[in-house]
């Protein structure tokens, strides 16, 4: 499936970095004074956000899906590792929020548009939930991370930047799944402490 790019909703969030690292620095984390410890854990562990932020907030994750656009074979401007997820893409974005309302973070992953229903079977449920309801076996390979300004996630938070985030390949029987881009809101600072020691 060819989609022409000027037929596609472009629009994602994507932060303007002020900085930014990649896997080697994942692999060994990042100074305290840069990046507290609890959020390191959030950041760069390996875990399911939706169960970390269910466990902080001891609330239910709701997932609000803002976008399910089919962009055939465009790039999308996403971060590196796009070109892993077969053609023809689609591009899902959703807000992750707590029952109460509350949004806690933002993402946007990039599936096959072929196989995206055998994964996402209820595509209001966080990925994590649904692949877990289907005992997927998952390898989460974290491949950067951004500190950086988004004057619309900053709208969509309620929150002032800048931001953390991260993106990641899901790895399924040793084949790309899905590319995730995953940005937190500051307002985890009430259970994490301050995003960064020096502050």
């Amino acid at each position: 499936m060819i989609i022409k790019p000027e037929t596609i909703i472009t629009t994602w969030h994507q932060l303007q970095p002020i900085w930014q690292g990649g896997e080697e620095l994942i692999k060994i984390g990042l100074p305290h004074s840069q990046l507290a410890p609890p959020w390191q854990i959030l950041l760069l562990g390996d875990g399911s956000p939706t169960r970390h932020l269910r466990l902080l907030t001891s609330e239910t994750i709701e997932v609000d899906v803002i976008d399910m656009s089919l962009i055939g074979d465009i790039l999308d401007n996403a971060p590196k590792g796009i070109e892993k997820i077969t053609t023809p893409r689609l591009r899902r974005q959703v807000w992750l929020k707590t029952a109460s309302g509350k949004r806690l973070a933002y993402a946007t992953s990039w599936w096959n548009g072929n196989n995206v229903d055998e994964y996402l079977q209820n595509r209001s449920l966080p990925i994590w939930e649904s692949l877990a309801k289907l005992h997927t076996e998952l390898y989460r390979d974290i491949q950067g991370i951004y500190y950086g300004k988004s004057e619309a996630l900053e709208e969509g938070f309620g929150e002032e930047g800048a931001f953390w985030g991260r993106h990641y390949l899901f790895w399924h029987r040793g084949k790309p799944l899905t590319l995730i881009y995953e940005v937190f809101s500051p307002y985890l600072s009430k259970y994490l402490g301050k995003m960064k020691m020096d502050d």
